[in-house]
């Protein structure tokens, strides 16, 4: 091992089946089993599974009936998103103790920059090993991947080469090397269509990068194309991100009983949606006066954006608004999936305003009902048609973060 101080050097932090390998511990008799995490007891696809599951051959994103004729013995087990959340917070806490610079990727992944901690815990590999027993103590058992490199981009990419429970390094020096014959769309952030755009001026895999002009992906994508055309040669300028950036939108979706034409069952479902939005938005102090209302059917999206005459975060007030917005845009058809969106948050201007009436007991009202769902659970205080709402269990965003307005479930 060459022990000379790389000059950048990240690690990042891939839990492996995350929410399965919790499922797994928690219940120590699924053990060693395919076990396959659902949105509830209802759900009918498989959010994740563990890897004996996966040499069956089932798959992330498959429905629960296929899983089972592949793997008979398959075990079904309904999400539990507050304690995949709690073990994170745990996780993350811990990898704080190795560097304050975390930047937590998702709920089951973590960037961690380690440069100014090889005088103090030694080469990057060893500050690694570090990691992975951080994990499986902070979490009581739960097994991870790790990438070591110079910059983000090939730590992620490294991190997948050896799973489940592997440690690829790839020292900086190499990784424009070791990254040549790989895929363009196997970094992460590289996506079909700009993969379709690579692919069109004879960018197939990362070593075809420099061959094209930066100018090229500036121009097209801005800053974001500069950003991939260092990343494909390892040089990924991007810092590790330890801050959580003001919220750009807020906003729940729920999937719905497949192809539902209940205007009742929608109508609660909206509900539900806008009294989540409500919610988030007076925890963080914040209000929002557009918004996106949508129904995902099979052909595709029936939405709109509206706005309300001022800034709120009145469950009643986006309630109406997305009543009346659904009411215009939905016929008839099956709905599978209903989304809301406050689209502009900002700070909330607690100041009164003489020109448009306002209601203080309304306000005091809601605060009351926040604190008492906040101490006794999510809409333990809710208007009457809520005790209608599905019984499918909140969802972990993708941005999750385990602090600050993203942690909400």
């Amino acid at each position: 091992m060459n022990l000379t101080p790389w000059q950048r050097a990240i690690i990042l932090v891939d839990m492996n089946a995350f929410f399965a390998s919790i499922e797994q511990m928690d219940r120590p008799e699924w053990q060693g089993r395919a076990v396959g995490v659902t949105n509830g007891k209802r759900g009918t696809c498989v959010i994740t599974c563990s890897y004996e599951a996966r040499a069956w051959g089932v798959k992330t994103g498959m429905r629960l009936k296929e899983a089972r004729k592949l793997c008979p013995d398959f075990i079904q087990a309904p999400a539990r998103p507050e304690r995949y959340a709690q073990v994170s917070r745990q996780i993350m806490e811990a990898l704080t103790e190795i560097t304050p610079e975390v930047e937590v990727f998702s709920v089951d992944e973590a960037f961690l920059d380690v440069t100014h901690c090889q005088s103090l815990w030694g080469h990057p590999e060893t500050m690694a090993q570090m990691v992975k027993q951080k994990v499986y103590e902070a979490s009581g058992g739960v097994l991870c991947s790790i990438g070591v490199s110079g910059d983000k981009t090939t730590a992620k990419y490294a991190a997948k080469l050896n799973k489940p429970n592997g440690l690829t390094v790839i020292p900086p020096w190499e990784a424009k090397a070791r990254l040549a014959d790989a895929p363009v769309t196997a970094l992460c952030g590289i996506a079909r269509g700009i993969g379709r755009f690579l692919a069109e001026r004879g960018v197939i895999t990362c070593g075809d990068m420099e061959k094209l002009p930066i100018s090229v992906l500036a121009r097209r994508f801005g800053n974001p194309g500069r950003r991939i055309w260092y990343m494909a040669q390892g040089l990924d300028p991007e810092p590790v991100i330890t801050t959580v950036a003001p919220p750009k939108s807020v906003g729940p979706g729920k999937v719905m009983p497949p192809a539902t034409k209940d205007e009742n069952i929608i109508l609660t479902f909206l509900l539900h949606m806008c009294a989540k939005v409500g919610a988030r938005l007076r925890k963080y102090n914040l209000q929002a006066r557009h918004f996106f209302f949508g129904l995902r059917t099979q052909e595709g999206w029936l939405a709109a954006k509206p706005r309300l005459s001022k800034p709120s975060s009145d469950t009643q007030e986006i309630y109406r608004l997305g009543e009346a917005t659904i009411r215009a845009v939905w016929k008839g058809e099956g709905v599978h999936q209903i989304q809301v969106t406050a689209l502009d948050p900002q700070p909330a201007n607690r100041q009164p305003d003489f020109f448009i009436n306002s209601d203080p007991k309304r306000d005091e009202m809601y605060q009351a009902v926040d604190r008492i769902n906040e101490r006794f659970g999510e809409l333990a205080l809710a208007p009457a048609r809520l005790l209608n709402r599905s019984d499918m269990p909140n969802v972990i965003s993708p941005a999750w973060k385990p602090d600050g307005h993203r942690q909400t479930i």
